[in-house]
């Protein structure tokens, strides 16, 4: 799926979040949205996942207008905030299947693609399990597995790796690649945190509600006189680069 952002803008009041923000996402490939907090990065998926009504400017997924055509756009998203949006009380299998009717999956469609997504993130074993009983790492891939149900072509992840350890953050980190090479599939990966991404990756830096740069990784360094991503994240924003 390629999506396009045409002069996004949007404003909490008379403060503006999003300043004409433009990019294209390729089909199948990681894509890192790196951004210091209070960057903008939240409200551009609240926008991307309809949460949130467009102001300014429009979104296209394969040339479907999210703005005129919100249903068929929708359905070919995934999306994992930041927040944990599990039910803690429901077992994993149960918050799957919920899921998934919501999505209106027969029980049988569901049940045979909540195995699927538990055996590739390695969680079947906890498929009975409440939810609570989960470390971070194991509800992150639970929210991960369940926004796949519906197997979507775009995958939004908004700081997935919040309250995670440094292992965690690393193994969540590479499943979620592995998936845009095993599947196809379009990831929008949002972070803060410059370990999270890699200069042979296709990265859009916002800033203030602007987009600073967006290109391949090595480019923008070489584009930016930098040594590093870490140092051009650090020259074109000033954020700490640890």
């Amino acid at each position: 799926m390629t999506i396009e952002a045409r002069q996004i803008g949007f404003r909490y009041g008379h403060t503006p979040v999003l300043k004409d923000v433009s990019f294209t996402l390729a089909p199948g490939q990681f894509h890192a949205l790196l951004g210091p907090n209070g960057a903008g990065k939240s409200t551009l998926f609240g926008l991307m996942t309809r949460l949130l009504a467009l102001q300014s400017g429009e979104l296209f997924m394969d040339g479907q207008s999210l703005r005129k055509q919100p249903a068929d756009a929708m359905r070919h998203i995934g999306v994992v905030f930041q927040q944990n949006a599990l039910d803690m009380d429901l077992t994993v299998r149960q918050n799957l299947m919920y899921h998934a009717a919501l999505h209106g999956l027969s029980r049988r469609e569901a049940r045979k693609r909540g195995d699927r997504e538990l055996e590739r993130f390695t969680l079947t074993e906890r498929a009975n399990d409440p939810v609570r009983q989960l470390n971070g790492g194991h509800r992150r891939r639970v929210e991960i597995a369940r926004a796949l149900l519906h197997e979507p072509s775009l995958l939004l992840l908004d700081e997935p790796t919040v309250g995670l350890d440094v292992a965690s953050r690393a193994n969540l980190n590479a499943h979620v690649r592995d998936l845009c090479a095993q599947d196809g599939l379009t990831v929008l990966w949002a972070t803060h945190l410059i370990e999270e991404v890699r200069p042979s990756d296709r990265v859009l830096i916002l800033h203030q509600g602007a987009l600073l740069a967006n290109g391949e990784g090595h480019a923008i360094c070489e584009a930016e006189g930098q040594p590093s991503l870490a140092d051009t994240f650090h020259a074109l924003t000033g954020a700490d680069q640890s």
